[in-house]
């Protein structure tokens, strides 16, 4: 038996979505920008899933430019807000997605722009008083904060965030890409500047996304050569991927509060057996139901000196998991989110991630590949 665990880092494709995208390869191959009937047809099919996914979000069609994906969607909302709105000033966290992190810190080595990392307690939160502080120097500023931190999963309030920003003027980019086909989403109650998304992280394809740029928002062209996007974003659009990703849409929302339930039992349940089993054991981030995205949990077991060796061990055993975000997965430094909040890095720290698709079965699967693991590394 295999186990895949790491849905943070991406989620298998649902067949519908599989369906949907295959009619697409095969049936509408024209281009979505010529004006013949086969042109035309993949235009239809580009416009209607743009709208379908505005309709999910409650907000205006013309708000959604696709994207390769989040990475490129958070790079863009960075870039508009320092090179189109005139920010000098950016306000984030040391625990951002380095899909932020490394943008902002190239802003500030680049072009001076201010960086303020908020501080976090031990769980992740940031303290909305410091940034209350912040806000009221009137410099133009871009709070940016992600919704649920990828690998410990602590959620920011983010309509009370937002509210705070629009009352001192700031801009708001929240990175959704972990939260977004988990969560409702009422983009016209939310007053946010921008937000982020990857079809792959919700069992649809890689290598497409978008960015939600609030109709307030003027902005001038950023990849030159075609009139995509509107002007935005030149290119040929990936119509099988936004085909998917509208699909995946349709599938996320269709039961979303039975998805909530179903992977918050597991994760609730994995925690229970967890901690019936190890004396020693404690789960980073904020663990309650309405502080955590549900579909991850991390993991700080207990000290072995084969730490290094746990999530090879598992591999062999048929259980795939992470010790972090897999777009670092390649780097020899631990964890940033971990340091950032202070975690004990010597001991072995296993990010665990949940889908839909995910059974009480596999759950107690990995649960005896662990025990097993640690019967030996503790022995």
């Amino acid at each position: 038996m295999r186990v895949y665990l790491d849905n943070a880092a991406t989620t298998p494709m649902a067949p519908e979505v599989v369906a949907a995208m295959s009619d697409v390869l095969l049936n509408h191959f024209g281009n979505p920008s010529s004006a013949h009937a086969f042109g035309r047809s993949s235009k239809a099919l580009l416009e209607t899933a743009r709208r379908n996914i505005a309709r999910h979000l409650n907000c205006a069609s013309s708000e959604l430019f696709f994207t390769s994906g989040g990475t490129e969607a958070d790079n863009l909302a960075c870039h508009i807000a320092v090179q189109e709105l005139g920010v000098k000033r950016i306000i984030s966290t040391s625990i951002e997605h380095h899909a932020v992190g490394h943008t902002v810190e190239m802003y500030r080595d680049r072009y001076n722009v201010q960086l303020h990392n908020l501080s976090l307690d031990a769980q992740g939160h940031i303290d909305l008083s410091e940034l209350d502080a912040l806000l009221k120097d009137p410099i133009p500023t871009l709070v940016s904060l992600m919704h649920a931190n990828n690998e410990i999963a602590t959620l920011i309030p983010l309509s009370q965030i937002a509210q705070l920003c629009r009352s001192y003027g700031a801009y708001f980019h929240s990175d959704t890409v972990q939260t977004m086909g988990h969560y409702a989403f009422d983009l016209k109650a939310l007053d946010v500047d921008f937000i982020t998304c990857a079809a792959h992280k919700f069992h649809g394809p890689k290598g497409i996304g978008f960015l939600y740029v609030n109709k307030r928002i003027k902005m001038a062209p950023l990849i030159l050569g075609g009139s995509q996007e509107r002007g935005f974003r030149g290119g040929t659009e990936n119509l099988a991927g936004i085909v998917g990703l509208s699909k995946a849409f349709d599938l996320a929302y269709e039961d979303l509060q039975g998805h909530q339930s179903h992977v918050q039992g597991l994760k609730s349940y994995m925690m229970g057996r967890l901690k019936d089993h190890f004396s020693d054991i404690a789960f980073h981030g904020d663990t309650t139901p309405e502080g955590s995205l549900y579909t991850v949990l991390n993991v700080c077991f207990p000290p072995t000196e084969k730490a290094s060796m746990l999530l090879f061990t598992l591999d062999l055993k048929g259980v795939a998991v992470s010790g972090g975000s897999a777009c670092t997965s390649g780097a020899a430094k631990g964890s940033h989110v971990l340091e950032g909040i202070g975690a004990d890095m010597t001991r072995p720290n296993v990010r665990f991630s949940f889908s839909r698709y995910t059974t009480r079965e596999e759950i107690d699967f990995a649960l005896e590949q662990v025990f097993s693991a640690f019967a030996v590394a503790l022995a």
